[in-house]
């Protein structure tokens, strides 16, 4: 393959992708450690005098990371020229 084929994407898909899946990843870690009632405001679960932990949003998060990072890898793919026809 030639380095002059065209992407899949532009380069700042790819870069885009990883930012989000290690945003995913963070969030993952935050609502795993972090019981309800200490989690900031602005996130969905948070609930005063709870201490429960948001499993089920932690496993979401990851499963968001993993597709963000399989979005990144897609993206920053070479195309496949096809065959020349003679």
């Amino acid at each position: 393959m030639s380095d002059d084929a065209p992407r899949n994407a532009p380069r700042w898909v790819a870069v885009l992708a990883i930012v989000l899946g290690v945003v995913f990843l963070v969030l993952a870690v935050v609502y795993a450690a972090v019981p309800a009632d200490h989690l900031p405001s602005v996130l969905p679960g948070h609930a005063a005098g709870q201490t429960r932990h948001h499993l089920k949003h932690s496993a979401a998060c990851v499963l968001l990371a993993v597709a963000a990072f399989a979005g990144a890898w897609l993206a920053s793919g070479r195309r496949t020229q096809p065959p020349a026809t003679a």
